[in-house]
């Protein structure tokens, strides 16, 4: 596949990260990332990308340094520098592109706007112009024959940009998705919408999911409900309470969007397998 274009993403928070490189891969282009100001710097110079996608609130070096820094240089002074910000003060703006950027997308990001607002700084010939998932172009919702899901997921957890990025990876995959930011939540859309997999987060504010999926597999009528736990740090207790669960499976953060498609993909086809069994 040709990519169109490379666009370096700086960021420090992961979860940003993963759903802006996620959402510029899904649309044919070839992200580059860095965690902090210094790094973004380096991988600039080396690889010089065809458009920066810079957080303002960065460690080592904020993002108005590294724009100062890259727009001081001829070679990056035509190069779109956007900033990603949660800024939303008077006057905001105005600093923001009076200190270099040509522009900003606002926090916290939306999956549904993000790609076409990174794209309208890019040449028109350095355009995608296509969604891509797993090889396949996305076609207008008007053209698009219905294709019944492949099953529901109920993710549970209470950052928004994590739920927004599992929606933007499972929906274009055929998944029907429904989200709970909270444990009590999570209890009212199992009943009201009977999942086929629970995806949580194994830390929530209201509480510890491990204990909310104990009291699941007590319930007759929830007991057989697939669940994937994903945690960037859960502890060496909380693995062997999962494991203690039966066959339910811990990912660690950052995902990659393959391997959890991976993963969904083969516990229901397994619960479908299954479920067929149990009814002969």
């Amino acid at each position: 596949m040709n990519l169109s274009a490379r666009i370096l993403v700086i960021e420090d928070n992961p979860t940003n990260l993963e759903l802006m490189m996620y959402l510029l891969s899904a649309y044919g282009y070839e992200p580059l990332t860095a965690m902090d100001g210094l790094e973004g710097l380096e991988i600039a110079q080396r690889q010089r990308p065809d458009l920066i996608v810079c957080d303002v609130q960065l460690p080592k070096a904020d993002g108005f340094e590294v724009v100062r820094r890259l727009k001081a240089e001829p070679a990056f002074r035509t190069m779109p520098l956007i900033a990603v910000t949660a800024l939303a003060m008077v006057g905001d703006r105005e600093r923001l592109l009076n200190a270099g950027f040509d522009g900003y997308i606002a926090k916290p990001i939306h999956p549904e706007d993000f790609v076409k607002n990174v794209e309208g700084f890019l040449p028109i010939e350095l355009r995608s112009g296509k969604r891509r998932h797993g090889g396949w172009t996305e076609t207008p919702a008007q053209a698009r024959p219905h294709v019944p899901p492949k099953g529901t997921v109920l993710v549970v957890d209470d950052t928004e940009a994590n739920r927004e990025f599992l929606r933007s990876l499972l929906e274009p995959h055929g998944y029907a998705v429904v989200t709970a930011s909270s444990l009590a939540k999570a209890a009212e859309e199992l009943r009201r919408a009977r999942p086929d997999l629970v995806l949580t987060d194994v830390h929530l504010q209201d509480g510890n999911s491990i204990d909310f999926i104990r009291v699941l597999r007590a319930d007759s009528e929830f007991r057989s409900v697939p669940v994937l736990f994903q945690s960037a740090s859960a502890n060496e207790i909380e693995r062997q309470r999962i494991g203690g669960l039966g066959e339910i499976k811990l990912l660690h953060r950052p995902l990659e969007a393959e391997q959890l498609l991976l993963e969904i993909q083969t516990i229901l086809s397994a619960h479908g397998a299954a479920s067929v069994a149990e009814r002969k």
